[in-house]
């Protein structure tokens, strides 16, 4: 059941974060649209909401042509175009410009570096540093020189691989949340008990369990320098919209993310929130279509500190068998079961 004050909110705040979880129609012109609509607000006594677009349209309204709720969100049309420009950073063989790099992408070069920035905590240039790096950090064990290794993951000389070692960003640097204060809520979910902890920036952590206290060492570990303060009431609708994803999969929580990793963990985690629900990939198919190994891609899957909202669970082992799951292979299998029950897969 909606509550028409929190939607009405939502939508005077054009909040991005509930589009997917309704949508709003405006009774003067038969038009229906997703909270993120850029188009003129209505007034509050000329509006209703649905919680599926097909309840809207059975009602007789027709969709926004603007905002185009039947169509993927602008933060997933984002999501995708960042996907595409780590993937040309990372198959150029000369560095490339952020202009000649929006270019590519269909973007002003601002709006691209904002994009970027918010999706992976990088910029196009840090990212591309920081992938250069671990091309040669893979490369060495194996090399015959130092020199050979440093040209083949795309230095100039030897000079540039020892030059800024640690290309990766502050948040990155303090990823044990030294001088953080993270706040966190627990609930009973479909699978047992769920953890969410959260930072400024949106959700840092969702973890999965039987026992709260378990739930809460494993966050302990993962920011051990953090502050940790508990707030069920300030994360009770994130709590209550991810819920929501468990029960009805096709309902996915749009919700603010504040993603901590490599370079190339962020480029997996961001391909992990490319696949639909009710949909797998297999560790390898992954892989090839980000140019590493499935090795590679299976432990930067098991370092994904955000569940189901960073969907690890849909990537699978050959012959599509349920291997390693952080929170338990009868958990992954539970949720593919749902997504794949929900889509009539």
């Amino acid at each position: 059941m909606l509550d028409f004050d929190h939607c009405w909110q939502a939508l005077c705040d054009r909040d991005p974060s509930f589009d997917g979880r309704f949508v709003f129609a405006v009774h003067s012109t038969r038009i229906f649209c997703r909270p993120s609509c850029p188009a003129r607000r209505p007034r509050r006594e000329g509006v209703s909401f649905f919680s599926h677009i097909h309840e809207a349209e059975a009602a007789g309204f027709r969709a926004c042509r603007r905002c185009l709720p039947q169509g993927k969100s602008l933060a997933e049309q984002l999501d995708e175009l960042v996907i595409a420009a780590c993937r040309l950073l990372d198959e150029s063989v000369e560095p490339m410009t952020l202009e000649q790099l929006a270019a590519r992408i269909g973007l002003s070069s601002s709006h691209l570096a904002r994009a970027f920035k918010a999706r992976t905590g990088l910029t196009p240039r840090a990212w591309a540093a920081a992938r250069r790096r671990e091309r040669l950090e893979m490369q060495l064990p194996d090399a015959e020189s130092v020199l050979g290794a440093a040209l083949d993951a795309g230095y100039g000389s030897t000079r540039g691989a020892y030059q800024h070692t640690a290309a990766i960003s502050p948040a990155q640097r303090r990823r044990k949340g030294a001088g953080e204060t993270l706040r966190y809520a627990t609930s009973p979910c479909p699978l047992g008990l769920l953890l969410v902890a959260a930072s400024e920036k949106g959700i840092c952590a969702l973890l999965f369990g039987d026992e709260r206290q378990a739930l809460l060492e494993e966050l302990r570990s993962r920011f051990s320098a953090a502050n940790l303060l508990p707030d069920q009431a300030g994360l009770g609708e994130w709590l209550r919209s991810i819920i929501t994803q468990l029960e009805e999969p096709t309902r996915a929580a749009q919700l603010p993310l504040d993603l901590r990793g490599t370079a190339f963990q962020q480029q997996v985690w961001q391909a992990l929130r490319s696949i639909p629900p009710g949909e797998t990939r297999r560790y390898g198919e992954l892989a090839a279509s980000l140019g590493s190994h499935a090795r590679a891609v299976a432990r930067a899957c098991a370092s994904n500190p955000v569940g189901l909202l960073v969907p690890c669970h849909r990537v699978v082992g050959a012959n599509q068998a349920l291997t390693g799951y952080r929170w338990g292979v009868e958990r992954k299998a539970a949720l593919l079961d749902s997504e794949r029950d929900e889509s009539g897969a």
